[in-house]
Parts: structure tokens; sequence; C-alpha cells
């Protein structure tokens, strides 16, 4: 039987440019679509703008230009911003579009003619912004909860569908399907709203106050209210009500919002769909708000941050990464650059980015330029793929809860055991000797076919850059590259041709540059730091050191706890162990910083710092080409 999947986004309402909260919501759907895809499943993606209502008419005029100039313009934006951001919709639905209009109007006919539509008067609190009406008790002094606007009090004569009588329908149906609303507090948020008598539903506005929408089929003088209109794009999108796509993907249907518009996706439509005849979605997945400042982020309060901005400044996986990776599904988040920095200086650059660097070059320095044959496997090789068994199956759970922070957690995990399996192999010291040449071998594909498990599983992710792996892997069919190609362990073929590539993520500078003459190119380094005076250098005590002793820190893979000796004992904290074991550093010389003001790390006091450098196989100590003094100053 054939495996079917059906994600939607919300569509986007016209108003005003796209902003990193649509960027987040398009790609958690897009990485949903490209995991399903992976799996073998049959995908349809849709997303697409809303274009009708009272809001559109108010920015229209604005600007100076007809409503649908302005949603033509604004629209066209949105179409073009999710191939930037490697969006891969299937369909984009304009609610202006001619079948869009054909398929609202039937619905309404349908409902009308089932006896569930009726004339009445209105009174109320009007929010524009929000395009609904509001009870008293639901504003929150006074002013609407999404806009803090106050809102206008109308009274005039419309059309209603009657909510309520799917009111005890619906209440049975979320409690019968746990999963219907997820995560668990927007179902429950959902039930709350429904303890309370559902007031039957406003779905028109007089022609006399605006025409700018979808006249209704039953009376010319009105036109339909704008979630009555927007919603029904899921059903447009996959060809209701004969459409194959229709039979095939509306029993999967699974939409994603954000939390905002709960209350229209998970009272409204539920009845809208019941009252047309139609089942309802499968699931409807609510996650939380982008914050700046600890405000949401949103076009009304002016604190937007627009995602090209980001993608051209930082790359587009790096993008991808930090949105997916901070935000834990249903809750909100904080946004801030220095956290985006960071994500990628620590997990992009140090983690995956070194790992697949220093793979490269000694695969390349070690075995030619081909993937080596496995010969000679060991015992101590088994942790790396039970690892990498235990991660598919993860993944594979994560995705089903929408936790995809922990589905790049657990990724991250695997990353981490492999660049330990570097260390503590020290292929570098086999190679040394020809009798270890089939070990070598070994560790060499091992490590090779982590990174082809790797690209796979981030593919949903960082399609870029998985691509860019596959490439160097010498994989020229990365779409036969599935979660099916991930077990069991040694899919990747001895004999494929391995191309090192440019790094995968550059670290970012976070210190000022110093500024270059205009036409001078400047290679791709690190930044030179602003100039210093000899007197300011002069305070800082570099110091030859010798370590002692050196642990783990616990719950850190990075930091050891070294006792060096300089002039007398003392304790550092050093970020280094990925690349050296405690073994492997005591015993050594080194340059510390000794004059350095004490500092904790993981609540371990740290009295200096030690200096290394960058290699294409991961971070090395400083070493001097003759036996120092130990304590000696460095001039």
């Amino acid at each position: 039987m054939e495996h079917t999947f059906y994600i939607t986004t919300p569509i986007y309402y016209v108003n005003a440019s796209p902003h990193i909260g649509h960027a987040y919501t398009t790609i958690v759907a897009d990485v949903l679509a490209r995991y399903h895809r992976l799996r073998g499943f049959r995908t349809f993606f849709s997303t697409g703008t809303d274009e009708h209502g009272d809001k559109i008419v108010e920015a229209a005029q604005k600007a100076g230009v007809t409503p649908q100039a302005y949603a033509d313009q604004i629209s066209a934006q949105f179409r073009a911003l999710w191939p930037e951001l490697a969006v891969t919709n299937d369909v984009f639905v304009r609610t202006t579009d001619p079948n869009h209009v054909e398929t609202v109007r039937r619905i309404l006919q349908k409902v009308h003619e089932g006896g569930d539509i009726y004339f009445g008067q209105y009174e109320g609190f009007y929010c524009v912004g929000c395009e609904r009406f509001y009870m008293e008790k639901e504003l929150v002094g006074g002013r609407c909860p999404q806009h803090e606007t106050v809102p206008e009090h109308r009274k005039e004569s419309n059309y209603f569908f009657r909510m309520s009588r799917y009111q005890e329908w619906l209440i049975r149906h979320i409690s019968e399907h746990p999963d219907f609303i997820r995560p668990e507090r927007y179902r429950n948020e959902a039930l709350a709203f429904l303890r309370d008598p559902l007031e039957d539903l406003c779905i028109s506005r007089p022609k006399s106050r605006l025409t700018w929408g979808i006249t209704l089929p039953f009376d010319e003088n009105y036109v339909t209210y704008v979630w009555f209109d927007a919603l029904i794009n899921y059903v447009t999108a996959i060809g209701y009500p004969e459409g194959e796509n229709f039979r095939t993907f509306w029993p999967v249907a699974e939409h994603l919002i954000a939390k905002d518009i709960l209350k229209p996706h998970g009272i409204y439509w539920p009845t809208m769909l019941k009252a047309a005849g139609i089942e309802p979605y499968r699931n409807l997945n609510v996650h939380g708000y982008w914050n700046i400042d600890q405000s949401k982020m949103s076009k009304s309060l002016g604190n937007v941050i627009r995602p090209l901005d980001l993608k051209d400044k930082y790359g587009l996986d790096p993008f991808r990464y930090f949105l997916l990776r901070d935000m834990v599904f249903g809750l909100d988040s904080s946004f801030s650059e220095e956290a985006f920095i960071q994500r990628i200086n620590s997990d992009l650059a140090n983690d995956l980015g070194n790992l697949v660097s220093r793979t490269m070059a000694m695969a390349v320095k070690y075995a030619g330029d081909c993937v080596p044959e496995p010969v000679e496997t060991a015992e101590e090789d088994g942790l790396l793929r039970e690892t990498a068994a235990l991660t598919v199956t993860e993944v594979e759970t994560c995705f089903s809860e929408l936790a995809l922070h922990k589905a790049l957690i657990a990724i991250w995990d695997f990353i981490n055991v492999t660049n330990k399996y570097i260390v503590e192999r020290e292929p570098w010291v086999l190679a040394k000797d020809p009798v270890n040449r089939d070990r070598l071998k070994t560790i060499l594909y091992n490590l090779l076919e982590a990174l082809r498990i790797t690209a796979v599983l981030i593919t949903p992710f960082m399609p870029g850059s998985a691509a860019k792996i596959f490439e160097q892997l010498g994989i020229a069919d990365a779409a036969g590259q599935n979660l099916e190609s991930l077990q069991p362990w040694g899919g990747l073929k001895a004999g494929n041709e391995l191309k090192r590539g440019e790094p995968l993520f550059p670290r970012v500078e976070t210190r000022a540059e110093t500024a270059k003459p205009e036409g001078i190119t400047v290679e791709a380094q690190p930044s030179i730091k602003p100039e210093i005076s000899h007197e300011e250098f002069e305070k800082v005590d570099l110091r030859v050191a010798k370590v002692l002793a050196a642990e783990r820190v616990p719950k850190s893979k990075k930091l050891l706890k070294l006792t060096v000796e300089i002039d007398g004992e003392r304790q550092i904290v050093a970020g280094m162990g990925v690349d050296y074991s405690p073994e492997a550093i005591v015993g050594k010389t080194i340059v510390v910083v000794a004059n350095l003001k004490p500092a904790k790390l993981m609540g371990i006091e740290s009295r200096g710092m030690l200096l290394a450098t960058d290699t294409s196989e991961g971070l090395t100590l400083l070493g001097f080409d003759r036996p120092p003094k130990t304590g000696a100053k460095i001039h």
C-alpha cells in the first residue's frame, strides 16, 4: 500500500512583505515534506497567499494602488522567496485564483442548501487586523489581544454560519482523537474555547462597506468573510471535490500554523468541513512565536526580521539550521543574531564542518582518491555503527512527534561520536606504520560511511550542505540516498572517487574587522583584529606550561580540566576534548596566557587559557622546535 503525506502552511496575508515568522513555518513544512520523500512517501506540499478583506484594501489605499495590484505585488514576493529558501512546495494557492473562487462559492452554496447559513444582525467589537469580531471578554484592557489596538464597534446585517450546531460534535471529535490538535497545550486551549456556548460565525460583509472579496453565490450584495474564504484553500490546492489528489491526500492532511490562528483552524475550519460533508483533516500542528526583546515578531508591531537579509549574510543552510534547532515546536523562542552566530561557529563550523574537512583530508592523504575497502573490523568500531542505527531510529521518532530540534540534537550526538572516533583511533598515527594499513583502511571507510549517513539525515534540514558532502564522497546519484539506504551499515561503495571541497561552514568573525582598501582581494581567513600598542601587548603574559593531569568535564563533550605546571600547579579548563583525549594531552608542553582573570566554565574555575590553532584535522596545540623550560616567558 502506498504511503502518502500532505502538508500545508497557512496562506500568508498579503498586507505586508514576508518576515522570519513566515520563513519558519514554511521551512518546517519543507523539512517535513523532504523527510517524508526520503521515507518513500508520495508527498504533496501546499502554500500560498490570502488576498481578500479589509486589511488589503487599507494597505492598497496607503500604497496608492488597487487591491488587485497590491495583492499581485506582495504575493509575488512570497512566491519568489520560497525558492530562495530551498522550499519545495508543489502548489502555490492564491485566493484570487479563479479555481479557488469557484471552490469557495461551491462550498458556500452546499452549506447554504444544507440549512447552515442564515441572515441576521450582529453587533460587536471588530478588529480590522484580525478581520474578526471579538466578544468583550476576549479583549485585553479593551484591546485586541493580538494587535494591541482598540477594535471598532460595529452593528450590521450579515449572513451567519450555524457553527453552534457542531459544538458537541467537535468536542467529541477532539476528545476521541487526542492528536487532532497538537501539541497538547493547544488541544486543551481549543477545548477551553468550547466550554462556553459557541456562537454562530458571521461569514459575510456587505458590499456597501467592502467589495474586495468573493461574492456570495446566493446574494450578490455580500462578499465572503475572509476566513471562510481563506481556510478553503487547503482543499482547493488538491482539487476538491473530484480531483485525484483530493481523494489521495485529504485523508492524511497535516496543517501547520502559528498559535495566533488556532481558533479559526481548530474551531471554524472543522465545523465548516463537517457542514460541507468533508471529513476533518488529520492533524493541526501549532507552533509558537519568534520573539524579539520579549515581544512577538509581527508586521503590526514593526519588529520584523527579513529572511533574505539573514540568508544572504550567513548562508541558507545555517539559516534553516538555526530556525529549526533553536525553536522547540509549540513553544515561543527568542531570536538574536548573537545566538545565530554561536550556532554557526559551534555546531556547524566546529562540529560538522570540522568533521567533514578532517575526514576528507585524511581519506585523500592516506587512501588516495577513492573510498577504501574496509578490511579489518574491530570490536571498537561497534559503537559508531550502533550509534548510527540508534540515531536513524531516534530521528524517525522525533519527526513523528514534531520534535525537530531533538532530531538535530540526535544527529549532532552522532557527529560528536564520530569526531571522538577520530581522536581515539588516531588515523595519523596508524598511517606511519605499513603494518596498520588494513586497519587504517577500515577506520577511514567507517568515517566516510558516517559522513554519508550524516548527509542523508541532514538532507531535510540543510539540503545544500548534504549535496556537497555527497559530492565529496563521489555519490553521483544523491536521489538514491534515502532513509532505507542507512541500514544496515555499509551503503557507501568502495572505489567511489573522493573530492575535497571548500569548508562547508566558514567561521563567522564576531569582532570588528579592519577596514580593507577598495579593490584589494583578501583571502578567506579570520580577520586581523584592530591594532594594539606595544604597551597593551606587554600586559599579556604568555608562558610555557606542562600538562600534568587531564580529565573530561562531566556533561561536556568539548571541555577538559587540566592541571598544568607554570610557576607551580594551577587548573585550566580548555575546549580541546574533541581533538585530544585526556591521555593524549598529558605530558605535552603548551603555551598558556598566564595572567588571565579567573573564570568559571561549567562551574569549574579556570586560571588561564591555552593556545591552539585550526588545521584540516582539527585543533592542534602550539609547539616548540626545541625543548623549552617550564614556566619560561614567551617573547
